[in-house]
């Protein structure tokens, strides 16, 4: 099975995921007859809706024990309904006790999860896949607003399934409403973004900008995967939000954010600059500074 080395920034120690499905994923994203099954139905909207309404299911309720054990999820730190969680993705975008996230200074992180950030969308670039570009107009489909971002600065967050899958504002101000712009449903495992940096101008996304009193505008972008059969905003569009306020949630699956800020709008923490530039992803938590 592949691993993946990344920072625990709690402990500042160099530590191994294991991808589950690993070897799927080299033989979807790698060979060529993966290629084929991978263009003619897993990246597809009827394969993540199909396994999405199972996992909705009560069904799906009795996957719940063997995850919450073979992932040492700590159920303490959530809020847990009464009569339990009704079925898989119930628990899946379970909220979290408040005194577990305190907020920070500065710019927040908006999710638990592995954090790569690059002070210039070039660098971005040159870490997944040398000599691509990350073509803003086409992520966007606003030529307008690429521009506005085009010599500014992203962060991504991945979430992997075993964290917390409720996603919040990085700082505070007006959101705009959520742009929806369709697509497929690829993974966003490193492993898949090895072989196809383009993933993310691909995959069903949107996305919506905050308008802010200390950064300038924000993007918050909501990037969906295989398998994730939904991403629920919980915001309203136009009022005011505090930083570390709920924006939405996904339902089952790997999901990623994707922040832009505007030029100068934001400095990184000097550990998230270190780490990404010697090529490891930073495991954080919702409400971690991770800029100023």
């Amino acid at each position: 099975m592949t691993e993946i080395k990344y920072i625990n920034r709690e402990t500042n120690s160099l530590e191994t995921e294991e991808v589950p499905g690993s070897g799927a994923m080299h033989f979807l994203y790698g060979n060529p007859i993966g290629k084929f099954s991978l263009w003619f139905f897993i990246k597809r909207k009827v394969f993540s809706s199909w396994f999405g309404k199972y996992m909705s299911s009560k069904r799906s309720a009795k996957k719940i024990p063997g995850f919450v054990e073979s992932h040492n999820i700590d159920l303490s730190q959530y809020v847990v309904p009464d009569g339990g969680f009704q079925s898989f993705n119930d628990f899946f975008y379970r909220k979290i006790k408040a005194d577990q996230r305190p907020i920070g200074e500065g710019v927040i992180s908006p999710a638990d999860g592995r954090i790569l950030v690059f002070p210039t969308i070039t660098d971005a670039s040159k870490f997944y896949v040398k000599g691509k570009t990350f073509d803003l107009i086409e992520f966007l489909r606003d030529e307008q607003l690429a521009q506005l971002f085009n010599e500014g600065s992203l962060c991504v967050v991945r979430l992997a399934p075993v964290d917390y899958h409720r996603y919040h504002f990085p700082v505070g101000g007006v959101p705009s409403e959520s742009k929806l712009i369709n697509g497929y449903y690829y993974s966003v495992s490193p492993i898949a973004l090895q072989k196809n940096f383009q993933i993310f101008l691909e995959n069903k996304r949107e996305y919506s900008v905050l308008k802010t009193a200390s950064h300038g505008k924000v993007l918050i972008c909501d990037v969906g995967a295989t398998l994730t059969a939904g991403i629920q905003q919980t915001y309203v569009a136009g009022k005011s939000v505090n930083k570390g306020d709920e924006k939405g949630y996904f339902y089952f699956g790997g999901s990623t954010l994707i922040l832009l800020f505007e030029k100068d709008a934001i400095t990184f923490s000097k550990d998230l600059i270190e780490n990404t530039h010697n090529g490891f992803e930073t495991l954080v938590k919702m409400g971690e500074t991770i800029g100023k």
